[in-house]
């Protein structure tokens, strides 16, 4: 079914100029902003962005979503989102009923006999994904980026095709996610999904907020972990530790900035939330083989 805005949908109205319905209830949103604010809850949904980033603010923890990865967040989440940049960033979001997703989770989960039982989907109990920012893979993303090349083309009946194959896509990334998760020293399953969920909430939190001062109490607080279990869960899930995927975030924001802009070296160095020029040098030197200025005049 078609349907017009409404206020159940959970795009805010100053962005709904982009906001394509969809079959089943769903929506396309795509747009592009240099300034944005959004404060409510939402529809299970996928987001991505494009020439620039928007920063999320779920709970306790933070997600900054650019052109490297996407960001799932759960039906019923209650979020905030912020742009703020310089030039327009392009948003290309998914939003999606329970029972949409329920119907495909369904038929791809049960056999065919139980399926041809059952009247209706089992709204119930609604399909919980992990919501973290996930890296652009060779699962999901294809969809995603054919999609946004070409939903405006598409008829009723092939974008309903192109969304299903779209929730498809997003249950198999889910799924190799629970396999992750097996990686956790623990017996019960629902314990090492929490466990990865909290790791991935710090993961996030890093990815998001590395230019600021980031301590391992305040971090353990994001993901209401201890912080010895804190570190040994991140460990086992990311395969390095905290401190290390930190400085890799750091100096690869560094990087980017010395190829992209004039800023002097000190001032990117500042930037990214070393303290000392010394320390950013010989790290960026250790990782990438050149010193940072070097690197940019190579880049330039």
């Amino acid at each position: 079914m078609v349907r017009s805005v409404s206020t159940k949908v959970s795009a805010p109205p100053s962005m709904r100029t982009g906001i394509r319905p969809g079959p089943e209830d769903c929506w396309i949103l795509h747009e592009r902003a240099r300034q944005h604010y959004w404060k409510g809850a939402g529809s299970l949904s996928i987001k991505t962005f494009y020439g620039g980033s928007a920063h999320y603010e779920v709970g306790r923890g933070h997600h900054c979503v650019d052109e490297t990865s996407y960001l799932v967040l759960n039906h019923g989440q209650t979020y905030a989102i912020n742009i703020d940049a310089r030039q327009p960033v392009e948003s290309f979001c998914l939003f999606f009923p329970p029972g949409f997703v329920a119907q495909i989770y369904q038929s791809l989960t049960f056999k065919a006999e139980r399926l041809a039982d059952c009247l209706a989907p089992d709204n119930s109990q609604p399909l919980h994904l992990f919501e973290k920012n996930y890296p652009h893979d060779e699962i999901l993303s294809p969809a995603l980026f054919r999609l946004r090349a070409r939903y405006q083309t598409l008829d009723a009946g092939r974008l309903i095709e192109e969304l299903h194959d779209i929730v498809e896509r997003l249950l198999r990334v889910h799924k190799l996610v629970l396999r992750d998760t097996e990686r956790l020293d623990s017996i019960r399953p629902a314990t090492r999904h929490e466990l990865y969920r909290r790791a991935s909430l710090a993961r996030d939190y890093l990815h998001a907020m590395f230019a600021e001062p980031i301590t391992l109490p305040g971090l353990a607080t994001v993901a209401c972990l201890s912080q010895n279990h804190l570190l040994s869960t991140f460990r086992q899930v990311y395969g390095e530790t905290l401190h290390q995927f930190l400085i890799r975030r750091r100096l690869a924001e560094a990087k980017r900035l010395l190829a992209r802009t004039q800023m002097p070296v000190t001032g990117i160095c500042l930037a990214v939330g070393f303290e000392s020029l010394g320390s950013f040098s010989t790290l960026f030197r250790s990782r990438f083989g050149v010193s940072p200025a070097e690197y940019r005049r190579v880049n330039k």
